[in-house]
């Protein structure tokens, strides 16, 4: 399997540091607020990836943090907490903001379908780690004091800027606003590893430490609970690419200054779910939610489907247009998939050959949009249903797009309406005189499809009619069929 590193700004094949675990680890949210879709994509797409390497059939210990304290809303490590910020617009504590849109948005992966990680730590739950990691780095002289507060002197390091593919646009990060000037820092990259009450006094959330009752910084969060949960050494680390900087280089140098060792082989990032007007962030447009998405009557897997269609390192062009019609070519592949009869035995050297296509796809660089492309290849294909049943459920493991579930949904309900319909109302003429119970069944599914207004159903049935000979005509209370 190939990754593309952006530590190493290539393609790599894969090596775990232990084959029989994988460490793996990614950036989770900061419970202020709902989870935007944006948000969203990249876990979707760190979701795949865990699916993959278990679907290869790694262990894998997949590791992600809450946080909720210590986000600014300044890339400058100033201003306000972005808990304390939800706290004061909701009237509420920081732990009730945090307890609440903790469960939104692990209720927003499960509509999603992403498997809860396996650890999932606040960041309140380290604070001892934390300390631990600072106490080292300031006795070794990557940290010093000044102003009140404990700083990382990025000046020690041979090499700072480890993601400087990217454009500035890229690395942008639009939840985070207000960038200003911090005059205790001796160097311009230099960031906080603890704030200390004497800068913010009105901080919900204070810790005691060696350097004063205070709460650390949004970066040391992300290692302490990695090495914590992960071990020294990690083998991938997931998350946005607005998190390459500063988040995630900041971590890199902490973390390599406090192991005195490399710490991570593969970092991956997933780009930007972008509007016409931008970048989507929770402050700028329509704050598009997984919730907003529902109410409007998309079913979340769609979603995810859109996603799926494009590669993780493109940026994605969200409009509702383009969402409609990822709705719609979901709609009728889960159709088409419903009108499989699973008869025969599985043709073990059809399935080794798809399969193999499935796995080359998602080696390259979990190239989902192949692998989606392989999906309706077994569709098309010369095999028996139970063939291609055994293929899409096999592949829908790592899709997660709910294939044989949601047919299945949609055959119990055919089954239901078709049984309510009367034969003395809806008559089914051949016009050769010909008596097919087979042809007679599908008519009536898709008499209960458009009666249930399910017309991707209905359209998929007739064009599956049409490609085995049969042509079908509407009449008034009824169809005739008839072989081309």
């Amino acid at each position: 399997m190939y990754l593309y590193n952006s530590a190493s700004h290539r393609k790599e094949v894969f090596k775990p540091n232990n084959p029989k675990l994988i460490t793996m680890y990614t950036c989770g949210p900061t419970v202020y607020h709902y989870a935007h879709i944006g948000n969203l994509r990249s876990y979707i797409m760190e979701d795949i990836l865990e699916k993959y390497l278990r679907y290869l059939g790694y262990n894998v210990k997949r590791v992600m943090n809450i946080t909720d304290v210590g986000h600014l809303t300044s890339d400058a490590d100033t201003g306000e907490d972005k808990m304390l910020k939800g706290a004061r617009r909701e009237h509420k504590s920081v732990m009730e903001i945090a307890k609440f849109y903790t469960d939104a948005f692990f209720e927003d992966c499960k509509d999603l379908n992403i498997k809860r990680p396996d650890v999932v730590e606040p960041a309140t739950n380290c604070i001892d780690e934390y300390i631990k990691i600072i106490d080292k780095l300031v006795h070794t002289g990557y940290a010093y004091l000044a102003g009140g507060n404990v700083y990382f002197d990025t000046s020690k390091l041979k090499q700072y800027y480890v993601f400087n593919d990217f454009s500035k646009e890229d690395l942008q990060t639009g939840v985070r606003e207000g960038v200003g000037e911090d005059k205790n820092k001796k160097n311009t990259n230099d960031f906080v590893l603890w704030f200390t009450k004497s800068k913010f006094e009105n901080q919900a959330l204070k810790w005691d430490s060696p350097w004063g009752v205070g709460y650390p910084g949004w970066h040391i969060e992300c290692s302490g609970i990695a090495i914590k949960h992960c071990g020294e050494y990690l083998d991938i680390h997931c998350g946005g690419i607005d998190n390459a900087f500063p988040h995630h280089t900041n971590e890199i140098a902490q973390s390599e200054s406090y192991l005195q060792h490399h710490w991570c082989n593969y970092w991956m990032h997933v780009y930007h779910l972008n509007t016409p007007e931008g970048k989507m962030s929770k402050s700028t447009g329509e704050f598009l939610t997984i919730s907003l998405l529902k109410d409007k009557g998309y079913d979340p897997i769609s979603y995810r489907f859109f996603c799926l269609q494009s590669h993780y390192r493109k940026a994605l062009l969200f409009t509702w247009k383009n969402l409609d019609n990822a709705a719609q070519t979901y709609s009728k592949l889960v159709n088409r998939i419903a009108l499989i009869q699973n008869d025969g035995k599985l043709d073990e050297q059809a399935y080794a050959k798809f399969a193999e296509n499935f796995h080359s796809a998602l080696d390259n660089d979990l190239n989902t949009s192949s692998a989606i492309t392989c999906l309706y290849d077994v569709l098309k294909a010369d095999i028996n249903g139970a063939t291609k049943i055994a293929l899409i459920d096999n592949f829908d493991t790592v899709l997660g797009l709910k294939l044989i579930e949601k047919s299945e949904d949609i055959k119990a309900k055919s089954k239901s309406l078709k049984a309510k319909i009367s034969t003395s109302d809806f008559e089914i003429v051949s016009e050769e005189g010909e008596e097919n119970p087979e042809v007679e069944k599908l008519l009536l599914e898709r008499q209960a499809a458009k009666k249930e207004k399910n017309f991707a159903r209905a359209d998929e049935i007739r064009n599956h009619l049409s490609e085995i000979g049969i042509e079908v005509t509407d009449v008034p209370k009824g169809v005739h069929w008839c072989r081309k």
